[in-house]
């Protein structure tokens, strides 16, 4: 493990780094069934603009992006955010993207998101995190339901992708709904 910064079964997250533009990561952005229900994907993505944006990242304060590593072969596979952070509000929005497809559907999602939310609730005292994705995204709105999150509404033709716009959906959970779910995970364990 290269300097974990969160740590689970399968996966650990890290700061981002320079090195990082230098692999798969910028690809992400450009490959449209990654990007399908995301705002990415509308502009070509370089190495330098990703160069740019993880130097950037260091004196950003109201957000915290970390990569999403599997432990068995070191490789950088995704990134995962909280973003938004308000301290007078202690809230953040929650963001995740699995680049590679060949970490898809194996539980990676769900583990990474649990660490990023006890570390946001536990560790930064936030109060609510949620997060928002395209009625489409049916993998999105089973994690969020998975972590314990409750639907809070439907935001019509809140996004415009490929020629039409969609509805999104959003969702959130409270400090004391996470820690009352994270401790029901543990007792099953």
């Amino acid at each position: 493990m290269t300097n974990p910064f969160l740590i689970g079964k399968n996966i650990y997250l890290r700061g981002l780094n320079v090195e990082d533009a230098q692999g798969d990561y910028p690809s992400w952005l450009n490959d449209e069934e990654v990007c399908q229900y995301s705002e990415h994907h509308v502009f070509p993505y370089t190495k330098a603009q990703a160069i740019q944006y993880i130097e950037q990242l260091s004196s950003q304060n109201d957000r915290i992006m970390l990569a999403i590593v599997d432990k068995q072969s070191n490789t950088h596979i995704g990134n995962i955010t909280l973003l938004a952070i308000s301290s007078l509000h202690r809230s953040a929005e929650f963001s995740i993207l699995i680049g590679n497809k060949n970490f898809h559907g194996k539980g990676i999602s769900k583990e990474a998101s649990m660490l990023l939310l006890d570390h946001g609730f536990n560790t930064m005292n936030l109060h609510r995190i949620c997060c928002g994705t395209m009625v489409s995204n049916t993998a999105m709105q089973r994690l969020a339901l998975s972590v314990g999150m409750l639907q809070e509404g439907i935001f019509r033709d809140e996004v415009y992708k490929e020629g039409t716009y969609h509805n999104t959906v959003r969702f959130s959970i409270l400090k004391d709904e996470f820690n009352a779910k994270k401790h029901q995970s543990e007792k099953h364990s």
